[in-house]
């Protein structure tokens, strides 16, 4: 606890904010990189009935983000009031639809927000251009020409803060329900990783993935109890702070700085060290038009659908789902149910249509 005071006392509360970001933020880039962490590969493989170790190293990070979260939570260290998931209103339009729009573009682009800065940073720079496209599109559905869009999609079914958009509280469960439902994921988390046999990295990067957003959780509330400034109590995403970022490039400098700021460049800086040590930088780049089609519209689809829907995969999917807001699970839920169609609609379809082209000819 003291530790964050002498943090403020020594830099003020804009710069320990951007340092308390930085950090977090390169500690998960590290162990996303490391783990291979991603929701789009965990959906996929449960679409194709595999339930193999990405789905291992998702479900490790998401019932870790929970534990911890809640166990903050019933240790007084972390109190959701100021939470904006949970105390402001919200939209169960714009989740379902949001979400549905992000399944979408997260197959087409074959990575959420996250996943594409983690593997920009490895050289990959199909993820850098649409990593690009998307933050220059959640900017634009946030104040720019797709606003009234999303405005008016986010309108069609508007719920309350508070208990309204409160899971546990809907559910009756509690906090120490909470925590137990955690537990329980976890459980079946291990399960799945010991069945897969996943790597040591994929342990450790999958659950240490997970504990940042409960640490970001809790220094952000502490900070915003220290500060004299209002401070925004939240965990990682990448939908709102990736446009942040974006417009604080372009703006004259002297701009003040926040978490989103360290946030998103630590987990670049994190996953670029973890490639290096692995010897894992690579230039990769397009093969063809249609590929970068593809990945054009499926960057659009998630900065869309992600400021839409009020997060990303981990946004909504993890640091949402980890304080149990509503319409985060529904986020999360229409997520998994679009990326599902669309890999059968667009990947499968297209390898069989190409195994079919191929195959030799009958006498």
């Amino acid at each position: 606890m003291a530790t964050v005071v002498e943090l403020i006392e020594w830099l003020g509360e804009d710069r320990s904010l951007a340092l308390g970001g930085l950090l977090i933020g390169g500690l998960f880039g590290f162990l996303a990189q490391r783990s291979r962490f991603c929701l789009r590969a965990a959906v996929v493989e449960v679409a194709r009935g595999e339930l193999g170790p990405k789905l291992a190293v998702w479900l490790l990070a998401f019932s870790s983000a929970i534990i911890l979260t809640q166990g903050l939570i019933l240790a007084g260290l972390f109190d959701t009031a100021n939470v904006r998931q949970l105390a402001s209103q919200g939209s169960l339009s714009g989740a379902a639809i949001g979400g549905l729009l992000f399944g979408v573009g997260m197959v087409l682009a074959r990575g959420c927000s996250s996943r594409l800065l983690v593997l920009a940073a490895n050289g990959n720079l199909r993820a850098l251009l649409s990593g690009l496209i998307f933050a220059v599109t959640a900017q634009a559905a946030m104040s720019g020409a797709l606003s009234p869009w999303r405005e008016a999609l986010a309108a069609l079914w508007v719920i309350d803060g508070g208990s309204a958009r409160d899971l546990l509280a809907l559910s009756g469960l509690g906090r120490t329900g909470g925590l137990v439902f955690g537990l329980a994921w976890l459980a079946g988390a291990i399960v799945f990783a010991r069945r897969s046999r996943i790597a040591r990295w994929g342990w450790l990067g999958g659950i240490g993935a997970g504990l940042t957003v409960g640490l970001a959780w809790w220094f952000t509330h502490r900070m915003a109890g220290l500060s004299f400034e209002p401070t925004p109590v939240q965990s990682l995403s990448f939908t709102g702070p990736s446009a942040d970022v974006l417009m604080r490039v372009l703006s004259p400098p002297g701009q003040p700085l926040n978490f989103d700021l360290g946030m998103v460049p630590g987990v670049f800086l994190g996953s670029f060290i973890a490639a290096l040590l692995a010897r894992e930088l690579k230039l990769e780049g397009f093969q063809g038009g249609h590929a970068m089609r593809r990945y054009i519209i499926g960057a659009v689809l998630m900065g869309f659908g992600g400021m839409l829907a009020g997060g990303c995969a981990v946004g909504a999917g993890v640091s949402g789902a980890a304080v149990f807001a509503l319409t985060a699970w529904v986020t999360l839920s229409a997520m998994w149910l679009a990326a599902s169609l669309t890999d059968w609609l667009v990947d499968r379809q297209s390898a069989a249509s190409a195994r079919t082209a191929t195959a030799p000819s009958a006498p």
